[in-house]
C-alpha cells in the first residue's frame, strides 16, 4: 500500500480525553483533568502533524476525522487550530470531509458555530440511546433531552451532514425498547446513522459485571431480531444500508454504489486504502507498513519530543509489513462489509495480479452456495457482496478468506 499521488488519503487524529469512562468502552481514553498534560499533548500532536506532512512531502489529503475519547473535551478553537495545522502540512482537498466525534451534552450553539466556521463539515454524535435509563446504565453523562437539543444546535450552526451513533442489544433491552430508540432517532432526521450491537469487551467495567453475574450476557437471538428491525425501519424511512453497521439518507433510486452521504473517511478504511493515524495509540497504514503510536499520553509526548519524520511516535512492537497475502485477505474482509458495493473483481485483479475467484475459489463458493453472497453487475464489471441474509453472519463469511 505505497502512497501514490492519486491515492485517496485519510487522516485520523486521536483526542484521548473523556469526562468519564463509559461502562462498555475499551478505547485508549483517559479521564479529562490535567491541564498541563493536555497542553503538552496538543503541542506534541501539532508537531506530529507537521513532521508527518513534511516526511510525505505534503501529500493530498481527502478526509480528517477527530476521534477519541471525546474530541469535544477540547475547545472549538483548539480543534480548529488543528485543522489549520493540517492545512499547512498537507494538500487538503477543497471538498475534504472533516468530521469530529462529539458528546451531545457539551454542544452549545456557540461551540458548534465555531466548529462549522472553522472547517468541520460533518458531526458524529455519540447519542447511543434515547432512554435516560439506558444512558445511565451506559455511564453516559448526557440525557435524551440534551441529545435532542444538540441536534437542534447542530442544524442551527449549519451542519448538514450529521451522524448519530446508537447501540442495541443492551442487557435486558427488549425489541420494543430498541424500536423506540430507532423511532426517536428518525424524528431528528439525521443524515447518517451508525448502529452497533453491544460487545462485551474484556477489561471493561461491563465485562467485570457480566463475569460476576451482576449483569446478564446479551442474547444473540434478540440481537438478530433487533438488527432485522433496524434494516426494515431504516429502509422504509429512506436510508441506504451501505455498510454492516452504517446507513445514510438517500434520495431516489438506490444503486449498487455507496450513497453520497456515506462516511468518506470510513470508506477509505473499508476500501483498504491508505490512512494516517496521529495521536496516542492511533493506527495508520501507509507505504506498505502498519503501526500504532504508543498509547499513554505522557509516553507519546516524550516520543514526539525526541523523534522526527514519519512514525516518530510509533510503538515499534506494533510495526507490521503488509505482505500481498495479508493485503488480499484484508481487502476481502473489509470490502465485504460494504453491503452495497462489495468487492470489485476487476479492481482486485488489477491490484493484486490474480483473479479473485482464482485466489479464493473455496471462500467464494462457500458464500454463493449458501446464499450468503452474490455477484452483481456494475459498470466496472462483477462485484461480490453479501446478501441480506449474509449480513447477519458476515463474520462467518469473511473468515473463509483467512487462509
Amino acid at each position: 500500500m505505497h502512497l501514490k499521488p492519486t491515492d485517496l488519503l485519510g487522516l485520523y487524529i486521536h483526542i484521548p480525553w473523556c469526562p468519564t469512562r463509559c461502562i462498555y468502552c475499551d478505547f485508549n481514553t483517559y479521564i479529562d483533568g490535567d491541564l498541563d498534560l493536555k497542553s503538552g499533548y496538543q503541542a506534541a500532536l501539532m508537531r506530529e502533524i507537521r513532521e508527518t506532512g513534511a516526511a510525505l512531502k505534503r501529500p493530498r489529503l481527502d478526509t480528517i476525522f477527530f476521534g477519541g475519547g471525546t474530541p469535544t473535551t477540547l475547545s472549538a478553537e483548539q480543534l480548529v487550530k488543528f485543522i489549520d495545522v493540517v492545512k499547512s502540512s498537507f494538500d487538503l482537498q477543497p471538498n475534504a470531509e472533516i468530521t469530529t466525534e462529539a458528546n451531545p451534552g457539551t454542544l452549545s450553539l456557540e461551540y458548534l458555530q465555531t466548529l462549522r466556521q472553522g472547517g468541520v463539515n460533518r458531526l458524529s454524535m455519540g447519542v447511543q440511546s434515547f432512554s435516560d435509563y439506558e444512558l445511565k446504565f451506559l455511564s453516559r453523562l448526557h440525557n435524551s433531552r440534551e441529545a435532542r437539543k444538540a441536534v437542534e444546535n447542530a442544524r442551527s450552526a449549519g451542519f448538514d451532514n450529521l451522524n448519530l451513533d446508537l447501540i442495541f442489544n443492551l442487557p435486558q433491552q427488549s425489541l420494543d425498547q430498541w424500536q423506540f430508540n430507532l423511532d426517536e432517532a428518525l424524528k431528528l432526521e439525521p443524515d447518517h446513522l451508525s448502529i452497533y450491537s453491544l460487545i462485551i469487551e474484556p477489561g471493561t467495567p461491563l465485562y467485570r459485571q457480566v463475569v460476576q453475574g451482576n449483569v446478564p450476557q446479551p442474547d444473540d437471538d434478540v440481537a438478530a431480531d433487533m438488527y432485522a428491525a433496524t434494516m426494515d425501519t431504516l429502509g422504509q424511512a429512506g436510508y441506504a444500508h451501505y455498510e454492516i453497521s452504517n446507513w445514510a439518507k438517500t434520495d431516489g433510486e438506490l444503486t449498487w454504489q455507496s450513497p453520497e452521504l456515506a462516511s468518506a473517511h470510513n470508506l477509505i478504511y473499508w476500501r483498504n486504502q491508505p490512512y494516517l493515524g496521529l495521536g496516542a495509540g492511533a493506527y495508520g497504514t501507509v507505504n506498505g507498513q502498519r503501526w500504532a503510536n504508543v498509547k499513554r499520553p505522557q509516553s507519546y509526548i516524550g516520543r514526539v519530543d525526541t523523534g522526527a519524520g514519519l512514525g516518530l511516535a510509533r510503538d515499534e512492537e506494533t510495526v507490521e509489513t503488509i505482505s500481498p497475502e495479508i493485503a488480499m485477505t484484508e481487502h476481502m474482509m473489509l470490502g465485504l462489509r460494504l453491503v452495497r458495493e462489495g468487492v470489485s473483481a476487476q479492481e482486485f485483479e488489477a491490484r493484486f495480479g490474480v483473479a479473485l475467484e482464482t485466489r479464493y475459489p473455496q471462500a467464494v463458493a462457500y458464500g454463493l452456495d449458501r446464499g450468503l453472497t452474490e455477484w452483481i453487475d456494475s459498470p466496472t464489471g462483477p462485484r461480490l457482496r453479501l446478501t441480506p441474509s449474509g449480513r447477519f453472519v458476515a463474520n462467518q463469511v469473511v473468515v473463509q478468506f483467512m487462509d
